[in-house]
């Protein structure tokens, strides 16, 4: 039981990196002079959470963090940055 509890922690994992890794491909989009900081935020948001281990919880801000990307595409997608 202990090897499946690693499988889930190991895709759990997975699905934070890509959804990082996503995040970050989304403020290339953002206007010039905002992608440094919208990286940054990004990243403190990312490194905030870094040492939860609460599944439930890795599952929730992830989700929460997909609506928050969802949002910051539709914005970019009216101020014309695709």
């Amino acid at each position: 039981m202990a090897q499946f509890m690693d499988l889930r922690a190991f895709i759990l994992r997975a699905r934070v990196l890509k959804f990082y890794r996503q995040a970050l491909r989304m403020t290339r989009r953002a206007p010039e002079h905002a992608r440094d900081e919208l990286r940054q935020t990004v990243r403190v948001e990312i490194e905030k959470n870094r040492h939860c281990d609460d599944k439930q919880k890795i599952k929730f801000l992830i989700s929460e963090g997909l609506q928050r990307l969802k949002g910051l595409d539709e914005m970019l997608d009216m101020t014309g940055n695709s």
